[in-house]
């Protein structure tokens, strides 16, 4: 059996954050991941990272070497009505509201500063059972000497959650599909992203690189069709959508995946504890799932700090020191994508209206503005 004080189940992004924050921490945490050594190398995925991240990722030795493409301004509109509000990050004192990078890029930055700090994962290592006890958790898995590894606290890092345990976890269904590509504009795009509300979802258009990260929603039976289409008709049904503030001019290949809330009531259980998707899944809306992931890591790094070095990571009451201060961010970050979904994922006149003001009111009173602005950098360090 292989013991070590923390046990970090994912070797992704967010669970080589963590590892990489105890590491700088002095903790020497031991890193599984059910996939082999290339698959966070050859993630497709692309990640928006506020401002908030961007510190977090710099005080973890990466951003130097993460390739980011900046976000100068968001522009927020809606599809047939009237009203839209523009954020320039000259306007809060920062270099930028948030940046686009492939989720590459973030893990081989991370990987590496993991390997600097003398640790390694563990690679096809897939933990299938976990047994908590008065002093250590009992980790089964199916790594190849099958010897099990017990630690002091187990961090569930990566994947999605599971929602068998209905006692644990809410969930809500939208019914929606991200149709996911990216898309070439006919001129430089300056660094400016785009969130336009659809009566069928949000379409998001992020600056990566010289083109266009494309998380376009759907309802279910409307996102097949999408990925049907031939280049030119998508192309022409996202222009559509976005209407004149930009031309596209091409669309890369296309995949969807199916869009809900699940959320774990409580982050922590007995010498565990979950972050980032493991604790909650979000809509994409607004970017803010891995932003909130990142804020998980930083502040559970935080608070074993805080308790010192000789300090059992598992302690009940140092977890629930933790949990507590997540709550605030997490119930935000949780309302504030549920809440955008459900006010402007329709085409019902009266809400159209309403939504048209807010967005022209949103414009016009600045310090409203500053806080929403805040709000998406920083998550809960926005509140008073």
């Amino acid at each position: 059996m292989q013991r070590s004080e923390i046990l970090i189940v994912g070797g992704g992004p967010t669970g080589t954050a963590l590892a990489v924050a105890l590491a700088q921490a002095g903790r020497r945490p031991l890193v599984v991941d059910a996939r082999t050594a290339d698959a966070a190398r050859n993630d497709k995925r692309i990640l928006a990272l506020s401002h908030g991240s961007q510190q977090i990722l710099d005080r973890l030795g990466v951003w130097r070497d993460i390739e980011a493409t900046p976000i100068g301004t968001i522009h927020v509109s809606q599809q047939g009505g009237f009203g839209r509000t523009l954020l320039h990050a000259a306007d809060y004192g920062v270099p930028a509201l948030g940046y686009v990078a492939a989720a590459a890029s973030v893990s081989a930055a991370l990987t590496d500063r993991l390997a600097a700090l003398g640790l390694a994962i563990r690679h096809e290592c897939e933990v299938t059972n976990l047994a908590p006890g008065a002093d250590d958790v009992l980790a089964s898995h199916g790594g190849a000497d099958g010897a099990p590894l017990a630690a002091r606290l187990v961090a569930l890092a990566e994947g999605a959650i599971s929602a068998d345990d209905d006692a644990a976890v809410s969930s809500r269904d939208y019914r929606q599909h991200a149709v996911i590509c990216t898309a070439s504009p006919a001129a430089p795009h300056g660094g400016i992203a785009y969130e336009r509300f659809t009566p069928h979802g949000p379409l998001a258009l992020l600056p990566f690189g010289r083109d266009y990260a494309v998380v376009f929603t759907a309802p279910d039976d409307r996102s097949d069709a999408l990925l049907e289409l031939d280049d030119t008709a998508f192309l022409g049904e996202l222009q559509r959508c976005i209407g004149n503030r930009v031309r596209l001019v091409a669309a890369g290949a296309r995949a969807r995946y199916p869009l809900l809330l699940r959320y774990r009531r409580d982050p922590v259980g007995r010498r565990t504890v979950w972050l980032g998707n493991a604790a909650q899944t979000l809509h994409p809306v607004a970017g803010q799932g891995f932003n909130l992931a990142l804020r998980d890591v930083w502040n559970l790094a935080d608070t074993l700090a805080s308790a010192g070095p000789e300090a059992d990571p598992g302690d009940a009451a140092l977890l629930e020191r933790y949990a507590r201060s997540r709550r605030l961010d997490r119930i935000g970050a949780i309302g504030f994508t549920d809440t955008l979904i459900r006010v402007f994922s329709n085409d019902f006149a009266p809400w159209r209206l309403a939504r048209g003001g807010g967005l022209a009111a949103l414009d016009l009173l600045p310090p409203l503005k500053h806080f929403v602005a805040k709000r998406m950098m920083f998550g809960a360090r926005a509140w008073p």
